[in-house]
């Protein structure tokens, strides 16, 4: 049964991907991007957290950190560009 859940886990994941990169490619305008981008990142991250439990290791948890704080300072840096007025 948990393998089950893990499974479905990760196609829920792999299928929520799509319409987000779709909004990263053809959002219309920057702010949407941005966001569609961070959604992007916490998908991996649960991605990458997913097939941690499913592997019984740790090994990859130290990605799933760095990918989320890049993330997160990437979306910080792209939103203090868009107050200054870089967007338009």
């Amino acid at each position: 049964m948990m393998e089950f859940t893990i499974d479905s886990a990760m196609i829920v994941l792999m299928v929520s991907l799509i319409p987000a990169l779709i909004r990263v490619i053809k959002g219309p305008s920057l702010p949407d991007r941005v966001i569609a981008l961070d959604v992007v990142a916490s998908i991996v991250v649960a991605i990458i957290l997913v097939h941690c439990i499913r592997s019984g290791s740790l090994y990859y948890l130290t990605g799933a950190t760095v990918v989320a704080l890049v993330a997160f300072l990437g979306t910080v840096a792209l939103a203090l560009y868009i107050r200054r007025g870089g967007a338009s």
